[in-house]
Formats: C-alpha cells, structure tokens, sequence
C-alpha cells in the first residue's frame, strides 16, 4: 500500500510538471494568474472585479483585440480565447468503499470567454470528462454590462445560482459546499445550476444587489416540446451585500419559488446570510441557508412539510498572501434536515502546494459523521490550467 500511495504522488507531479502553460486570460492580456487568482481557481476581489467587468480590463487597448474586416458593424475576435482545467486525484475510502481509487482525469473541462463587442461578453465551459462521463455544458451565458450607463449587469443563460454567494466551481477543496445541494423529497430546486437571467447592480458604498429569476429546474434537457421548464412556474432569488470597512463583508438572500410534479405543488422558501472577513493571509467564510417545502413528496393529501437548515464555514491560511507557494484550509459541512437521509456533517483539512501558478498539488482528508456512516476519506491529486 505504501508504495502505491508513493508511486501515485511521483506519478502526479510528473503529469502536472508536463501540463504546464498559460490560461486564456493571461495569455490575453500578458498577465500573471495571480492578478486574478490566489491561489487558483479562487478569484481574489480585483478577479472578481475582471469578471463583473465582462472579462476585460479597461485601461487596456481593446481594438487590437479584433479583427479589421472594413465592416464597423462587426465585431470579429482575432483568436477565440480558450482554456483548459484538468485535474485528477488518487482517492482512499470515498463513500466508505474502502477503495484505493485512481480518479484521474477527474475533471476534463474546456473554458471559454471575452468581449464580444464594448460592454457585451460571453462565457461558457464544456465538460469532456466529469468523473467518467461527458457532461456537457453547465456555466453558459451572455453578459451585458453597464446597461443605460450605471454600475447594472444582466448576465443570460445559465449559471448557478450560488454565484453571488460563494462560487462552488472554483472552491479549493475537493468536498463540496453541501448547503447549496439540499433537495428534499422529488424537489428539483436548489442553489446550485439553473437557467434564466440575472442582474446586479453596484453603489459606490460597497452596497451589491442580485435579483435572479430562473426556471427552477436546473439545467437538464429540453423535454419533447422543446421545453427547459417543466412548469409555468418561475422562481426569485434575491440578495444584498455590504463591505464594512477593507476586511469584511456581509450578505443575506431570499429565494421564493413553486414547482409542480403530479400535478401537485410545492412552494419552497430559503432565506440565510454570509459573511467574509479577509486579510492578506486568512480568509474566513461563512454561509447559513434555511429551506421550507411544503409539499416535497408532491402528494394530494396529508402533504408533509420538510425544513432543513445548512451551514458551510471555510478558513483559508496563505501565509505569504498572493506569493504563497502552499496554503492550508478548514471546511466544515452541517446540514440538519427533517428529512433524515439529507443530514450531512463533515469536517475537512486541505493543503496544497503550487508548482507554478497554474498547476497546483492538493492534500485532503474528510471525517464524515452521518446518522450511521463514520468514516474518513483522504485523497492527494493536481489541479491544473492552461
């Protein structure tokens, strides 16, 4: 056993050493990954800036970026800017299997996005491989910036609906955010991917709103009349953000919405806050979200009300800031549900040490304490960009 488990880190850090080169953005614009990123895939405040800016940096000569074809009223990129994120991991005891499992690739994922025109840009990935299978399309949509002249964003397509709290598609840890995840009973409802349209808008205080409005379905395929939703219903999500001060900021949301299954209703409200308190080399996040169904079996009589309270709370330590070569994170998952099967609890530990900027290797062990299953998991693996 122990050979195997010291072959497998060799092997990784040889694949990864071969990975390495440059991600679309940086390429782009001639930068390091660490203007955005720290470490990466997490986006630090001037990343997430970039993105709300439709992927691109105003102080730099935009035209170049396009082809010249004489015609004004066309806007023709000179090269499609793409990248790749690939990662895989050696995995002991996942779902108390007690397996030695070789789950590289993990994730072979193609990304693409960039201004399309002044103040209109898209983005979008495509899953080659997810733990095995093709998965297709998730993160897709269209953005249109600064609408009448004000700090107002509409993005188009789909996205998760987590976005505005805390982004699931670029954690650090290999254990997910289960707060976002819970669905009790049939219910096809959650935060995490859906399609639809969404807005924010930013004062100058530090103040963020986001109204999302989707379909409350998430993102499988069209039925045979060419549907995405499979009700008349549409959902609402709402939130507001506040900076207070450099190092902290404080958010809550309010999700309203109805889904139909059986010809049957279920009305599902989700009200919770968060909070980030950052400095150079620590970060601490915080997310709370309460749900109430009332109706999740979808049943005509004796309809049973589900509620269930999530907690995620996430501590990152960099200790030389943006120029840390490795890091150290704590997780902790609780989800306490009047459905059993949905209680969740696990505490996680994850290191990982940076070969370049944009090839990273990861450490991670998880205890799991859920009703009848006590177990641990540990896992090494890479994360890669290019």
């Amino acid at each position: 056993m122990k050979k195997v488990i010291f072959f497998s880190i060799i092997l990784t850090f040889v694949i990864s050493n071969n990975l390495f080169s440059f991600p679309a953005f940086a390429r782009k614009y001639s930068l390091t990954c660490k203007t955005c990123h720290s470490p990466f895939p997490k986006l630090k405040p001037y990343g997430d800036e970039f993105a709300g800016n439709g992927f691109t940096i105003p102080d730099k000569d935009a035209p170049r970026y396009y082809t010249d074809t004489g015609d004004d009223e066309l806007s023709l990129l000179r090269e499609v800017p793409i990248g790749i994120r690939f990662e895989g991991y050696l995995n002991y005891n996942n779902s108390k299997s007690n397996y030695l499992d070789f789950s590289a690739p993990y994730i072979i994922k193609l990304i693409s996005g960039g201004e399309l025109t002044k103040n209109i840009s898209y983005y979008f990935y495509f899953f080659f491989n997810e733990r095995g299978d093709v998965a297709g399309v998730e993160d897709a949509f269209v953005m249109f910036n600064d609408l009448f002249g004000v700090n107002l964003d509409l993005y188009v397509g789909q996205f998760q609906v987590s976005d505005p709290l805390f982004k699931r598609e670029l954690r650090l840890p290999f254990e997910d955010y289960q707060v976002y995840k819970i669905k009790p009973g049939f219910s096809q409802i959650d935060l995490t991917y859906d399609r639809g349209i969404m807005l924010t808008y930013g004062l100058p205080t530090g103040t963020d709103f986001t109204l999302e409005i989707i379909n409350g379905n998430g993102i499988s395929a069209a039925n045979s009349s060419k549907l995405f939703d499979n009700d008349k219903n549409k959902n609402f999500m709402g939130r507001v953000s506040q900076d207070i001060g450099e190092h902290f900021r404080l958010g809550g949301l309010i999700y309203t919405g109805k889904e139909n299954l059986y010809n049957e209703d279920n009305k599902v409200q989700m009200y919770g806050g968060d909070f980030t308190f950052g400095l150079e080399n620590l970060e601490l996040n915080f997310q709370y979200v309460h749900r109430k169904d009332n109706n999740p079996i979808f049943t005509t009589f004796n309809a049973e009300e589900i509620k269930s309270d999530g907690i995620m709370g996430e501590l990152l330590f960099l200790p030389k800031g943006d120029d840390s070569k490795w890091y150290g994170l704590a997780l902790y998952n609780y989800v306490k549900s009047d459905q059993k099967d949905l209680e969740y609890n696990s505490y996680t530990l994850s290191f990982g040490y940076l070969i370049r900027r944009n090839i990273r290797i990861v450490g991670e062990y998880t205890y799991y304490n859920n009703n009848d299953k006590k177990y641990g998991r540990i896992g090494i693996g890479f994360v890669s960009a290019f």
